[in-house]
């Protein structure tokens, strides 16, 4: 294939074989380069990995002659993979590559010297990325250089976005640019955000005396009906699919919700993702055993959202 030439004859090695090592890994694979997935001996995804028909090793086995080394372990562990596991493993003028800036950008992670560094960063979940390539379609893709020692990263780095996101598409960004606007859309949109609005929701209805299973349904089942007409159609089209109702009540009460204050905020959230503060915040946590995180998971795991959902999610998708 054109759009993998610089990938071609290359030796290729995806460390970690979590939601993206493996749909970087398999994607790859099924389009005929030579990939070996890299693991710690003993980790729980070998015999997921070999089952799968990619060769596997120990993580300095296969960075040792690699070509291209992708490094999909979760964010917290790779600076200790890195020094203990990749650098003294990597040779010479290899391509080393991120899928999301955070321990570049941050500089927890510097590369020795006369290594290329590029990022690829697939639009979507790891699983989704993989399911959505076995129906012979793609996600887009963004792709940074950070270090360019070859001359040719940023042509290694397409053929990377194009193999894993079937050239769907590829936008050009840096560490920074990616770092940053992927850690403020999760939190103050797509997760945190989100999901507040949901619970916030709910708890306004039932604390008024709604029944909870409607509740879930108006204040979370259908988040997923609306979102799915503004992904396939934007806002406009969305806004003309549902009723003047909805579409009234939208105009009216929207800003009511997200206000100058909310938005003061998102901009204070935005300057503790620039300043690096959130970084170190999150590097706390990880180092204390994520001992908040943990009690979050507990609070959530045992909330009345999550028990309604369990039973309104086996009436919706029983067979």
């Amino acid at each position: 294939m054109k759009e993998l030439k610089a990938l071609e004859g290359k030796k290729l090695t995806v460390v970690g074989y979590g939601s993206q090592g493996h749909a970087h890994a398999l994607n790859l694979h099924d389009l005929g380069m030579d990939v070996t997935v890299g693991l710690r001996k003993g980790s729980k995804s070998w015999e997921k990995a070999e089952n799968s028909g990619v060769k596997v090793a120990t993580i300095g086995e296969a960075v040792k002659g690699a070509d291209v080394i992708m490094i999909l372990a979760p964010d917290e562990s790779q600076p200790e993979l890195y020094r203990t596991e990749i650098e003294e493993n990597l040779k010479e003028g290899a391509y080393l590559g991120f899928a999301h800036g955070f321990n570049i950008h941050y500089e927890r992670i510097t590369p020795k010297k006369g290594t290329n560094v590029f990022m690829v960063a697939p639009k979507g979940p790891g699983h989704m990325v993989r399911e959505i390539f076995e129906g012979g379609h793609g996600v887009p893709c963004l792709i940074a250089v950070h270090n360019d020692v070859s001359g040719d990263t940023k042509e290694i780095a397409y053929a990377w976005a194009n193999g894993v996101g079937r050239k769907v598409g590829v936008i050009e960004t840096t560490f920074q640019e990616e770092t940053e606007t992927d850690l403020f859309g999760e939190q103050a949109v797509l997760c945190g955000g989100v999901t507040e609005l949901m619970q916030s929701g709910f708890d306004t209805l039932v604390e008024a005396g709604y029944n909870p299973e409607v509740a879930y349904f108006e204040c979370v089942h259908e988040m997923k009906l609306i979102i799915d007409m503004v992904y396939e159609k934007g806002f406009a089209k969305m806004r003309d699919s549902i009723s003047n109702t909805a579409e009234y009540g939208d105009y009216i009460t929207g800003k009511k919700i997200i206000t100058d204050k909310t938005r003061e905020t998102m901009r204070e959230v935005l300057g503790d993702i620039q300043s690096g503060k959130f970084a170190k915040n999150f590097i706390d946590e990880t180092e204390n055993g994520y001992k908040f995180m943990n009690e979050e998971r507990a609070k959530y795991s045992d909330s009345k959202i999550e028990a309604v959902g369990s039973k309104m999610r086996k009436m919706v998708f029983s067979k």
